[in-house]
Order: C-alpha cells, then sequence, then structure tokens
C-alpha cells in the first residue's frame, strides 16, 4: 500500500518545527506504526538523511514510551492501543497521515516525535511509594485483602504512564494518570498509613509541573490505552479533600 506521511521535524527545543512530506510506496498492511517508521528512517539513512526520532521500547504495549498524535488522535484511529500496537492495515492505500508528538507544556518537545515526559516521573518522585522497612518479603496470606479491592487497585495500578490523557485533554491536565497512582496505593493497606501525605504532595507536584486542571470532559477516559477509569479522579478528589481536614 502506499502512504503519504505528513510528520513533525523538530531538531531540539531551542529551534522551530514544521510538518514534513514523505511518501511510502511499499508499506506492508501487516507491519506495525513503528515499524513503517524504521521503514522510512532506514530510508533517510540510505540517503543520508536525519532519521525521525521517536520513543519506543517494549513495543508490546506495556512501557507506555510510544505515544504519538496520529491524525489528531492520541495513538492514532483504534481505541484502547498503543502506537506499537497499531498497524497499518488500520489505515487505507493512498491515505495522508499526520504524525506529531504529544503537545502539553509539560510535555516539551524534545526531538522530531520525542517530548520529555520527566513531569511524570517527579510526581510519582512526590509520593507514589510506600516506606516500608527492608527485610524479606512478608507472607502472603499475613495480609489479608478482598478479591474486589486488589482488582479496584490492579485496575489502577494498570495506568503505563504514556501521557495519552494529557495529550487528549484540552486543559492538558494530568488528572486520570496522578489519580491512578494515588488511587491504587490508597486501596491497599499498605499505602493508607501515608495515604493523607501522598496525595497533597502528589497534586501540589501535579499542579507545580504545569499540568492543566480537569474539567470533567472524560476525553482521558476515551484514549487511555489501559481503558483507566475517570472514578479514580473522583477518589483523587475525595483523599485531597480528606486529607485537608
Amino acid at each position: 500500500m502506499r502512504i503519504q506521511l505528513k510528520i513533525w521535524r523538530q531538531e531540539n527545543r531551542a529551534t522551530p518545527g514544521q510538518l514534513a512530506n514523505y511518501d511510502l510506496t511499499d508499506v506492508n498492511p501487516d507491519m506495525s506504526f513503528l515499524e513503517m517508521l524504521d521503514t522510512l528512517n532506514e530510508r533517510l539513512v540510505r540517503q543520508r538523511e536525519r532519521p525521525v526520532e521517536f520513543d519506543h521500547d517494549c513495543r508490546e504495549g506495556i512501557c507506555g514510551q510510544c505515544g504519538v498524535m496520529i491524525n489528531g488522535r492520541a495513538h492514532g484511529p483504534l481505541p484502547n492501543t498503543t502506537t506499537c500496537q497499531l498497524h497499518m492495515r488500520s489505515f487505507k492505500d493512498g491515505d495522508i497521515i499526520y504524525v506529531e508528538p504529544f503537545r502539553a507544556t509539560a510535555f516539551p518537545v524534545k526531538c522530531d516525535l520525542k517530548v520529555d515526559r520527566s513531569a511524570f516521573d517527579r510526581i510519582i518522585q512526590a509520593g507514589g511509594f510506600t516506606s516500608a522497612s527492608t527485610g524479606g518479603a512478608p507472607e502472603a496470606n499475613s495480609m489479608l485483602i478482598g478479591h474486589d479491592v486488589a482488582e479496584a487497585a490492579f485496575d489502577a495500578a494498570a495506568c503505563i504512564g504514556c501521557g495519552a490523557c494529557v495529550a487528549t485533554c484540552k486543559n492538558s491536565s494530568a488528572a486520570l494518570f496522578t489519580a491512578a497512582k494515588i488511587t491504587h496505593l490508597a486501596l491497599l493497606p499498605q499505602g493508607k498509613i501515608e495515604s493523607r501525605q501522598r496525595v497533597r504532595r502528589m497534586v501540589r507536584q501535579m499542579d507545580t509541573e504545569g499540568f492543566g486542571h480537569c474539567s470533567n470532559t472524560e476525553a482521558c477516559q476515551v484514549e487511555c490505552p489501559q481503558q483507566i477509569s475517570v472514578l479514580h479522579i473522583a477518589r483523587m478528589n475525595w483523599e485531597y479533600n480528606r486529607a485537608l481536614f
């Protein structure tokens, strides 16, 4: 199949960027989207041109590094799918595909499609952990957790930190990401001891990073590849209000 790519090219943070046109005439429909970009880069290297830089790691929908905007949607046209799990059969022969980086004040563009997501790391560092003495792991049955609670905590912990929620939110809010990290610890006995301190620190850090406020459009849930529920945002708000008193 033949496709026309319009890809955002930006050499570094200090230089302005623009869309560049590339025609690919031999795209296999069974290629993943990233494999298609690999094919383009192989051609650019042969032509002694700078390849397109983009983030990736596992290519299995686990690490959350591969996120880009494809035709204006985070991760592309398929619901609950990461960019690396998107295949070219989702497009038609002759399609024009716009590929751009996630755009948010807190996600500055580093180069081409690569963005700096270290703001997420700093939110986690602010409180997304439990303090525990070192030593051997406790006996598995010594801390009983109900099935429903364990499943709810696991659903929240499934967030891969890709940033699609931020990229698709009109306010560039990180509420869904932060709420998922707060909720999965708040539900478990290990996290309850520090829950009030944790939510205050993580919300404060989220605001410090320059993310916008949540206005409950729920676009984040729609584009999340892990189907993280916006109900976690309600839980975060409840935890935060409780921590103030």
